[in-house]
């Protein structure tokens, strides 16, 4: 029997919310763990930039600005800095000598395990306190959101085609 569009609304709206506030949750604890002394010195801004170029090595410079929606010099500061403390390198690009490229050295990849590895942990704790049954439909409705997300960001990051006039 299909639910009524209101009703399904309703249903969306209260996800929707509840999403965002576990998020802003999520965001308070990540930053508290952050700061804490078993993580290296990276701000919020730095381990966003980092996450986008572990999941795009190689990522050229003015793509990472489009995808952190950030002007270059704000990227180019904190890329700066990562490579200052040496988690981040810059190498040529392959096919532009005034472009360069960017990856994470060895150091900032173990930075990003640790620090998901202290996330994953707090999490599974919290996961693994609900019913089996609550577990069981977070996880299905958490890789369907994942997959919406992540079709959104990478139809965001292609180039829009303009036919030629």
């Amino acid at each position: 029997m299909p639910v009524p569009e209101s009703t399904a609304r309703t249903f969306s709206d209260a996800a929707t919310r509840s999403a965002s506030g576990i998020v802003e949750l999520l965001d308070v604890m990540w930053e508290h763990a952050r700061g804490s002394a078993t993580i290296a010195p990276a701000s919020t801004s730095q381990l966003r930039l980092m996450y986008v170029v572990d999941r795009a090595e190689g990522i050229r410079m003015r793509t990472l600005c489009k995808r952190l929606a950030t002007t270059p010099p704000s990227v180019t500061r904190m890329c700066d800095r990562l490579q200052a403390i040496g988690f981040l390198e810059r190498l040529p690009c392959p096919g532009s000598g005034r472009e360069v490229t960017l990856r994470l050295t060895a150091d900032g990849q173990n930075h990003l395990l640790r620090i998901r590895e202290q996330r994953e942990n707090t999490l599974h704790h919290a996961i693994n306190a609900l019913p089996q049954a609550e577990r069981r439909a977070l996880a299905k409705g958490l890789a369907g959101l994942h997959a919406q997300l992540a079709a959104g960001a990478e139809e965001e990051s292609r180039p829009s085609f303009v036919p030629a006039a």
